[in-house]
């Protein structure tokens, strides 16, 4: 792989000579004659390391090394100079420098420093990927946000992940219902242990109390050995029950018996277990409406809500999309000059993401595969467009003429009563931003019910 070197120097002959030296030990070099030149072409090349004379004539190498520095935290940059001091190295190392070396200087040197400073840039590399790893792992990727109301969700989570507390997570499906389980799981004192996530949806109605709780062998057909359940391999640390609300009834009071006497009785065996877990549920329905309905356990619903989370979609926090979308290029290893364009931002902002985070970082990877050039255009994002209905058809107007008002009262009204209330759908439904539905609803005096 080709490491490429910026050689800042304003002795000509000495950076000519300098630059052979160096492609000869098989770098890629682009050379400068000025500090200024030197900062100019470092943002266009963005080298993997710099090495800068101290003496340039129009900036100080150290102020090259600072600006370097400022720009750039990581990079590295080696110092040489024909007139060094203990003082002046001492001041070069304290700015950030990974080298000062005295000229004259022979060439096995130079090469030497350079593969030193390259090799320790590549380890902190690595390192830095390991950790984004770990916390992708773990449940921390993509968390970060500008939305006050997902600010407010992570100080909370925060706060009672370190209890025993169970924890109940709502949120429309892609909203990362998993990721929040993963990120309290490890910010609790049961982090040592494993995090065992099911999905209750995704197992045979006829396996899900086998795969909850195991069975001995013999317990029926097919059971050739004893198997541990999800709550035994939980122990000691978290169980995540993702789409809770999709469990039969039967099941529901087997899990609510699990829950409150905190041992769980393997299918086939007349022996119970203890279990020593933590417990985060999660669903993407609204979990009071189908305790109404006789869908769900009131008992369980009141066993497993003991603190409420609930993840905001994504169509309400839309000033999380720049940062989501920055961290989806990262992701997809993209460098710093593959951006969105600004159209292709604004029809981002506008679509309602019924998919949420999930259906955007698809979108940013379909992108990226499929893109043109280093802007992301409004072809390449390629959002499906709003449905139009008759409800969005202009109506008549009766010979007697009609109230604008009325009809936008209505309207507004109606989008309420079809968002159930929530503000940012029904500004969605109308096409219109959110401060402009909250002023004209003050306006008509409607109360959101």
């Amino acid at each position: 792989m080709s490491r490429h070197i910026l050689l800042i120097d304003d002795d000509e002959n000495l950076l000519r000579v300098t630059e052979y030296n160096l492609v000869s030990a098989g770098f890629e070099v682009s050379v400068s004659n000025s500090g200024e030149g030197g900062l100019r072409k470092f943002r266009a090349v963005r080298p993997d390391l710099v090495i800068t004379d101290v003496n340039l004539g129009d900036l100080d190498g150290l102020q090259v090394l600072e600006a370097i520095k400022r720009e750039s935290p990581d990079t590295p940059v080696i110092v040489f100079t024909a007139f060094g001091t203990i003082g002046m190295a001492v001041k070069a190392m304290q700015k950030g420098a990974f080298n000062f070396i005295t000229k004259p200087f022979d060439r096995e040197t130079l090469r030497l420093s350079c593969n030193k400073a390259l090799e320790l840039d590549a380890l902190k590399r690595s390192n830095r990927i390991l950790s984004k790893e770990v916390d992708r792992l773990a449940g921390a990727e993509g968390m970060d946000s500008a939305s006050s109301a997902m600010k407010d969700l992570l100080a909370t989570t925060l706060k009672v992940a370190d209890s025993e507390a169970t924890i109940m997570i709502t949120g429309e499906s892609g909203t990362g219902k998993e990721v929040l389980a993963r990120l309290i799981h490890r910010n609790s004192p049961r982090n040592q242990a494993p995090l065992v996530a099911i999905n209750c949806a995704a197992i045979p109605e006829t396996l899900i109390e086998s795969e909850l709780f195991g069975h001995v062998k013999g317990a029926f057909t097919g059971a050739i050995a004893n198997r541990r359940g999800r709550f035994q391999a939980a122990t000691g640390g978290t169980l995540f029950l993702d789409e809770i609300t999709e469990l039969k009834i039967d099941m529901q009071a087997k899990l609510l018996r699990a829950l409150q006497e905190r041992e769980v009785e393997p299918v086939g065996s007349e022996r119970c277990e203890k279990i020593d877990i933590r417990v985060i549920a999660a669903s993407n329905k609204d979990l009071r409406r189908i305790v109404e309905k006789g869908e769900f356990r009131e008992d369980l619903y009141y066993r497993l809500n003991v603190i409420p989370l609930h993840i905001p979609p994504l169509r309400e926090r839309r000033e999380d999309m720049q940062g989501l979308l920055t961290h989806f290029l990262k992701k997809f290893g993209m460098p710093l000059s593959v951006a969105f364009s600004s159209q292709a931002l604004e029809a981002i902002k506008h679509y309602h993401w019924p998919g949420n985070i999930r259906e955007l970082q698809n979108m940013v990877e379909r992108c990226v595969i499929l893109r043109k050039s280093d802007s992301i255009d409004l072809a390449d994002v390629n959002l499906p467009r709003p449905e139009t209905t008759c409800e969005g058809s202009v109506p008549e107007i009766p010979v007697g003429g009609i109230s604008l008002e009325a009809v936008e009262k209505g309207l507004i009204e109606k989008a309420l009563a079809r968002s159930r209330g929530n503000r940012s759908e029904a500004a969605r439904l109308l096409s219109i931003p959110r401060h402009v539905l909250i002023y004209r609803l003050e306006k008509y005096g409607i109360q959101p019910a």
